[in-house]
């Protein structure tokens, strides 16, 4: 027999499912399970040795690039070319090294000491942050990673570092540079921690990434693994066990075991399966519990066939409303009671409202535990609408970019209003830091804001041309939706999440360089006004672009390079605005272009080359005035 659900039924179906779920996955946490040991059980002094590395050649294995050697039964050594490191600790990803040829702990080593170059098995982990010694450009100096806490030689803390950066931020130093890209900046030399994620406490030394290259990784992964790109090694892989197993995921190696809570107590393999034991307690509890569970179970079913089922309602179809992503990734956002949400907005009062545009409402607030949240409400016109925006959290929630506001969870408010949380950084609005500028209080070099635009201009592009489907913002304001975090870096908020009434793809891509080029115009003025289209490019075009700078940059007193790249990332704003609506530049462009200025200085990129034959950008402006595309 089919049963027919109406598309609303679908809708609270789904709900109630997402919210069974997140129940199910806080009652019950997934036990983790320390490194394992290799078949051969190889061990050197006091550390253990994990699949795929060894000791012993005839230990199963999967490349003799793992092969480890162990000094006078103590000390483990990794050879990696001609060089020699060795190893402190093991991680499920990488493996954490000294720097080589050192007999003591050094508060700094050279540039050059560390002589890694990259291969098909190794690569420099992003999880490492640096401590650079006596830099003549302080400029990638990150003011945020200072507060890990970041041990000195003597296992205490080692102080004020002089210039501090992490390798996840991508900004300056790229996967596959060496630690000597830093003598660019004039670094004389650095040391190094691991931060693993999720933690403030750094251990001393070089965390590489390991990985298999995937041409010979056929049939390597165990059965329950799935196999995963590694970050800095490309075509790396690694295998992974999946939610609800532990292990090291290898086919050669221990491979994947069922893991549970049995009794309040991890337990593996077997135990797994073996009924629980009867304990008065459990008894009771399930007595109490049970009646409830079905009482509940029983009013929500009834609440489902209660809704009127409207005329036209057709089978449900597995393929297009089933969730699509795994458990893991449907566990990444949390489901909030409007009452919290209620609370932490003081009851969405004026005075707590961020944004009120075609993209809904966004309310500022705090939780119970003290984490400040941005709330948007979307309002849905249809029940399809309300379809689309639930795939459309789950797709934005699964997506992980160092410039997108994070994604906390949402609320279903009613039948058609959804409420949207997302993490709301500790410096507020981009457009508040620029109001700073303007008021003296200065707070955005050039260089901030440089980086600044870069990052939006980086996260768009990826939303854009590496999501599928892709998803467009359409209402991106520095007052809005861009946040700034203690160290300056974007997070960006607020992606439409209706697709209804947004026009085709062209206009999508449109509206969004649009945006983005005022928004160029306002961080370089540090204003913005009602006609600064029209009156930025009537200054280019006289060639007084000095008088719409902010004036809090001293545009005269910067040296000639910094002028010019105040004049480039001028171009790229006018061309945003000229040239938007003929689709002659995109995100992908307006990104790459200034990923190049960052990084090349005055240098323009090639995407911004002249291509328009007939005549200059300046000519093009005097001869269309009126050609701006306002979307």
């Amino acid at each position: 027999m089919k049963i027919m659900f109406s598309l609303k039924q679908q809708v609270h179906y789904k709900a109630m499912l997402l919210a069974l779920l997140l129940v199910s996955f806080t009652l019950s946490s997934r036990p983790v399970m320390s490194l394992v040991p290799n078949q051969c059980n190889d061990q050197c002094g006091t550390i253990q040795i994990p699949f795929p590395f060894h000791l012993n050649i005839s230990c199963p294995s999967i490349s003799t690039a793992f092969h480890l050697s162990c000094l006078n039964s103590t000390t483990l050594y990794l050879h990696i070319g001609f060089k020699t490191y060795r190893v402190l600790d093991f991680f499920s990803d990488g493996v954490l090294v000294d720097f080589p040829g050192t007999t003591g702990c050094r508060q700094y080593n050279d540039l050059n000491a560390f002589g890694f170059t990259k291969n098909d098995h190794f690569g420099i982990s992003g999880d490492n942050v640096l401590g650079l010694y006596d830099c003549e450009d302080s400029s990638l100096c990150k003011a945020a990673c200072e507060t890990n806490d970041l041990p000195g030689c003597d296992g205490n803390n080692g102080g004020s570092l002089g210039c501090c950066y992490p390798l996840s931020d991508h900004s300056i130093w790229h996967f596959g540079d060496g630690f000597s890209f830093f003598s660019k900046f004039g670094c004389r030399g650095f040391t190094s921690w691991v931060v693993s994620r999720g933690t403030n406490t750094g251990k001393r030394g070089v965390k590489l990434e390991w990985a298999i290259p995937r041409n010979i990784s056929d049939r390597i992964c165990a059965n329950n693994a799935d196999m995963v790109n590694a970050t800095t090694i490309e075509a790396g892989v690694r295998c992974l066990c999946k939610d609800g197993f532990v292990g090291d995921g290898f086919a050669k190696g221990a491979g994947c075991i069922k893991s549970c809570i049995k009794e309040g107590q991890e337990a593996y393999g077997k135990e797994c399966d073996r009924p629980k034991h009867s304990h008065k307690k459990l008894v009771i509890l399930a007595g109490v519990l049970a009646p409830i569970f079905i009482l509940v179970s029983l009013f929500l079913f009834l609440c489902i066939l209660k809704r009127p089922v409207k005329p036209g309602s057709f089978q449900l179809d597995q393929a297009r409303y089933n969730s699509t992503l795994s458990f893991r990734k449907g566990c990444r956002t949390r489901l909030f009671s409007y009452r919290e949400l209620d609370e932490a907005t003081r009851a969405f009062e004026d005075s707590q409202m961020l944004v009120n545009d075609k993209n809904g409402t966004i309310h500022a607030g705090i939780l119970s535990d003290g984490s400040h949240i941005a709330v948007q409400k979307v309002q849905c016109e249809t029940e399809r609408d309300l379809i689309d925006v639930l795939s459309r959290i789950e797709l934005i929630s699964s997506v992980v970019h160092r410039n997108l506001a994070r994604l906390v969870g949402c609320c279903i408010e009613s039948g058609s209003t959804l409420l949207v949380v997302y993490e709301y950084p500790a410096n507020g609005t981009l457009e508040k830091h620029l109001q700073y500028s303007r008021g003296q209080k200065f707070v955005l070099d050039w260089y901030k804001r440089l980086r600044i635009a870069t990052e939006i201009a980086s996260v768009l592009a990826y939303m854009q041309y590496e999501i599928a489907p892709p998803i467009f913002h359409h209402g991106l304001k520095s007052s809005d939706y861009v946040f700034l975090d203690v160290d300056f870096s974007v997070k960006v908020s607020g992606f439409a999440l209706l697709s209804s009434g947004c026009g085709d793809g062209h206009n999508n891509y449109e509206n969004d360089v649009y945006n983005f080029g005022l928004l160029l115009l306002e961080i370089i003025s540090g204003t913005k006004y009602t006609d600064m289209p029209t009156v930025a490019l009537e200054k280019i075009k006289s060639g007084k672009l000095e008088e719409i700078v902010d004036p809090s940059l001293y545009y005269h007193e910067q040296p000639i390079t910094r002028r010019e790249q105040i004049e480039i990332v001028a171009d790229i704003a006018t061309r945003c605005l000229l040239f938007g609506a003929d689709d002659k530049i995109g995100m992908i462009d307006v990104a790459k272009g200034l990923v190049h200025i960052a990084k090349e200085g005055n240098k323009k990129g090639p995407e911004f080359e002249e291509t328009f034959s007939n005549s200059s950008l300046l000519q093009m402006i005097s001869m269309s005035p009126d050609s701006i595309h306002v979307p």
